[in-house]
Formats: structure tokens, sequence, C-alpha cells
């Protein structure tokens, strides 16, 4: 005599095949794409400007932000500039710039 869980994995097999294949069939039937050329397949949401700038979507960055970064990075340059002449000097490497000797 079969047990219940014999008799129930026919069933179980069959309706998980059948969902996949509802579901499935779906899934292929649209892409949602509609590419300009191979590769190029963004698409706006409706509504969405073709340019940016001067739109509500336009976020207007502060250029005195911007340019905060840049200014950090060449402090930054200039701080491993520090190091780099003081280990070429004394062959000793100091990472805190405060204790290096002032040129």
């Amino acid at each position: 005599m079969k047990s219940n869980t014999a008799r129930m994995r026919i069933p179980l097999s069959l309706l998980a095949i059948g969902v996949a294949a509802l579901f499935g069939g779906q899934a292929l039937a649209y892409d949602g794409t509609k590419c300009k050329e191979a590769g190029n397949c963004w698409e706006s949401k409706p509504g969405y400007p073709e340019t940016v700038a001067g739109s509500k979507y336009d976020p207007k960055h502060n250029p005195n932000e911007l340019n905060k970064q840049s200014a950090s990075i060449s402090a930054m340059e200039a701080r491993n500039a520090q190091r780099v002449a003081n280990l070429k000097k004394t062959g000793k490497f100091e990472y805190d710039v405060a204790k290096l000797p002032k040129p």
C-alpha cells in the first residue's frame, strides 16, 4: 500500500507545472523595452522630459557644494606630498601631518 506522500506527489507536481506555465508564459509575452539600438533600451516614464536641464527634475546643484570635493581632494594630495617628502628625508613614514617638521 502506498503512503499518503507518494499519492500526493503526482498531483502536487502537476499543480507546480501548471502554475509555472501560467506565470511563465505571461512573463515572456512582453519584455517592456523599446530599444533605440542594440544595448540602448532605457525608456523614461511617461511625462519625463527629454532633457533634464531646466525642467522640474533638474537638481540645480550649488557650485560651492560641488567644489567642496575637489578642495578636499587637493588638501589630501598636499598632505600626502608632505608625508612622502618626510619619508624620503627621514626613511620613516609618519601618518599624522601635525607631527611632521614644518618646512
